[in-house]
C-alpha cells in the first residue's frame, strides 16, 4: 500500500522534552510491519513554522530511503521568499510536491499570493496537499477553488473532510476535475460513503503516522487494520491504496 500522509519527526517537540525523535530507518521499520510499500512525508514541524530548517530537515529524512519515501516540503505563504523557497523545494532539495496547513500557518487559501507558489508546483508537475476539515480556515470549498484557479496542478484534499466536513469534501471532489481525496481521520461511514460516490480514481489514503514520538506508530497501524472493517469491495481497496496514490505521484 502506499500512504499518502505521514510525517516525520516532531525535532522540536523532542528536544524540548529531552527525547530523541525515532530516524529514518525506524520509520521504514514501522512501514514495513505495517505493510507500507511507500510513503508520501511531510514536515511536521513545517506545520507550525514553515523554515527553510524544516524543509531541509525532510529532504535529509526521505534521502535516506528515497525508494520509499516521497517528500512534501512546506513555505510561509505570505513571506517574500516563499516563490524562491519553493522553487528551491522542488529543485535543490528534490521533494516533490507541498503541503499546506491554512489553519496553524495562519493564512486563507483565497490569498493570491498563493499563486506563484502554485505555479512552482505545476510547472514540475508536483502535488499540492492541503490540510482540510477544519472551518473556518481549511474547507473543502476553499481548497477546490484554489484548484479550479490552477487547473493543472493535483490538489488533494488531506484529511477526507474528517467528521464533520465530509460531505463538502466529497462533492468538491465530484465537481473539481484536479481535486483529490485522502481519507485520514475520516470516520468510516463516511469513507464508505465517499468510496461510493467519489470518482474511483480520485481517492487516497493516509494515516497520519509521525505525529507520535513512538517509532512503531501504532495508532497508524490501528488506521490499516480498521480499513477491513468498511465493507468496501476489492477493487475500491485496490485503488484507493495503490493504484491512485501511485498515478498522483508518477510524472505526466
Amino acid at each position: 500500500m502506499i500512504d499518502f500522509h505521514t510525517h516525520t519527526p516532531a525535532w522540536e517537540t523532542a528536544t524540548w522534552l529531552g527525547g530523541t525523535p525515532f530516524g529514518a530507518d525506524e520509520f521504514v521499520a514501522f512501514m514495513d510491519t505495517a505493510g507500507i510499500e511507500h510513503a508520501v512525508v511531510l514536515s511536521h514541524d513545517g506545520l507550525f513554522d514553515p523554515t527553510p530548517e524544516s524543509n531541509d530537515r525532510l529532504a535529509e529524512f526521505v534521502r535516506a530511503y528515497p525508494d520509499r519515501m516521497t517528500g512534501f516540503g512546506t513555505v510561509a505563504v505570505r513571506r517574500k521568499t516563499a516563490v524562491d523557497e519553493a522553487e528551491r523545494m522542488v529543485g535543490e532539495l528534490g521533494l516533490r510536491g507541498l503541503k499546506l496547513h491554512p489553519w496553524l500557518q495562519g493564512f486563507s487559501m483565497h490569498e493570491q499570493v498563493l499563486d506563484p507558489i502554485c505555479e512552482v508546483i505545476t510547472a514540475v508537475d508536483g502535488v499540492l496537499l492541503s490540510h482540510d476539515g477544519t472551518p473556518p480556515y481549511s474547507t473543502a470549498g476553499q481548497i477546490a477553488a484554489l484548484a479550479r484557479r490552477h487547473p493543472k496542478l493535483r490538489v488533494v484534499l488531506g484529511h477526507g473532510g474528517l467528521h464533520d466536513l465530509w460531505r463538502e469534501a466529497l462533492a468538491m471532489t465530484q465537481e473539481t476535475e484536479n481535486l483529490y481525496l485522502c481519507i485520514c481521520g475520516t470516520p468510516p461511514y463516511a469513507a464508505r460513503r465517499i468510496l461510493a460516490e467519489a470518482p474511483p480514481h480520485k481517492v487516497i489514503f493516509g494515516t497520519d503516522a509521525g505525529l507520535s514520538d513512538k517509532a512503531s506508530q501504532d495508532y497508524a497501524v490501528a488506521r490499516i487494520k480498521e480499513i477491513d472493517g468498511w465493507g468496501i469491495t476489492d477493487a475500491q481497496r485496490q485503488a484507493m491504496i495503490v493504484d491512485n496514490p501511485r498515478r498522483l505521484l508518477e510524472t505526466r
